[in-house]
């Protein structure tokens, strides 16, 4: 059984004062209900998240008490990932033909620092200040940028391209392009990633409507099939966030399983992607997904980013929207606004940073403590 995307809501990302994550989160589902022209009383079921904004399911006490199966997911930054795969699931099963994913979250000011103890490890490895986030990613693209000969150049043009797209975004957080060379002299967080280079915990939430394909060509003209969705979790050996130690024979990411594992599911190639959305958590992470989900060999960054193949009108437009560096990551939001944005962009409705002709379209998002979350769509 197909199953469809067939309304989408977003809340703004960025910082909204006075209004709470649950809130946003509850203005998503309003507006993606009313996309679709269908009543909170008409869903069947939701799965929803939040990282810092209290539980996913307490929107029933703001869309209506009506009784509905509503699932909490947890799972680091693909927690939006993760439930659209459960409502994917829950629809391509038979079980239902109607119902929502949805995410939100409210994070404070300041780098993403969670506890060890929570991740199974001990807590000597946040004392040494491995569990600061800013710090891991330095170290991973640093390793990386040896190993492949990736320029620092080059983590400034994906951060560039994400801003000039963020500026054509109405709803993103951070909608004023900046230069080249603002954002390789801007201050060092960690080696060698600038300030421009990483996104910022923020507040926002997203919210789509999926449904059977028979129920989806009764409620839209427009309707986003969603043909395929994975998630991965890490092998033995994968270089990954709070991993204290590493084998002497390393393991391909997650990443690499998961985009196998969708686009075999789809029966499709990443040569046919026409848009794509990857996790960007910092301007080292697009670099890298980049090559583990299939788009291009480790090292042929660097040519990719220089002649623009990444941008609007290139040969595979990524981050369309800004991706996290432009719209900031409230962690229960940020894998669906990819979806949100592939959606847009397949019904040709993206405006200024619309793809033209887009067809078809991926998505990937990454979370702690190591697993990945792929999907592949077609209008």
């Amino acid at each position: 059984m197909d199953v469809a995307i067939v309304g989408i809501g977003i809340h703004k990302f960025g910082r909204t004062d006075g209004v709470s994550g649950l809130q946003q989160g509850a203005y998503a589902a309003r507006q993606a209900l009313a996309d679709v022209g269908k009543e909170w009383s008409d869903m069947q079921f939701a799965f929803g998240g939040s990282s810092a904004a209290g539980s996913a399911d307490a929107l029933v006490n703001e869309l209506g008490l009506t009784g509905l199966q509503f699932v909490n997911v947890a799972n680091g930054c693909a927690t939006g990932g993760s439930a659209l795969l459960s409502a994917y699931t829950a629809i391509k099963s038979g079980e239902y033909d109607l119902g929502m994913a949805v995410g939100f979250d409210k994070h404070p000011r300041g780098a993403f620092n969670p506890d060890p103890e929570a991740s199974g490890l001990q807590k000597w490895y946040g004392d040494t200040g491995m569990m600061l986030t800013t710090q891991f990613f330095g170290m991973k693209i640093q390793r990386y940028m040896h190993k492949y000969g990736i320029s620092n150049r080059a983590l400034a043009l994906v951060a560039e391209k994400a801003f000039e797209n963020g500026s054509k975004n109405p709803y993103a957080w951070r909608q004023d392009p900046v230069p080249l060379d603002e954002i390789q002299n801007s201050m060092m967080i960690s080696d060698p990633l600038t300030k421009f280079m990483f996104c910022s915990p923020a507040e926002g939430g997203v919210a789509v409507i999926l449904a059977s394909e028979k129920r989806a060509r009764e409620l839209t003209k427009k309707p986003v099939f969603l043909k395929a969705a994975s998630i991965r979790t890490r092998h033995y050996g994968s270089f990954e966030v709070f991993s204290p130690s590493l084998p002497l024979e390393e393991a391909d990411s997650p990443t690499v399983f998961a985009s196998k594992a969708a686009f075999e599911m789809a029966g499709m190639g990443p040569e046919e992607m026409d848009v794509a959305q990857i996790q960007d958590t910092e301007s080292g992470a697009e670099i890298m997904h980049m090559s583990e989900n299939g788009f291009c060999a480790d090292g042929e960054q660097e040519e990719w980013l220089t002649t623009g193949a990444t941008k609007i009108g290139g040969k595979l437009p990524m981050n369309t929207d800004g991706g996290c560096l432009a719209n900031g990551e409230p962690v229960g939001a940020s894998g669906l606004r990819q979806v949100y944005e592939n959606v847009l962009q397949l019904r040709g409705d993206a405006g200024q940073r619309q793809v033209e002709g887009a067809k078809t379209a991926y998505s990937h998002v990454y979370g702690a403590p190591g697993l990945s979350a792929c999907t592949v769509m077609t209008a």
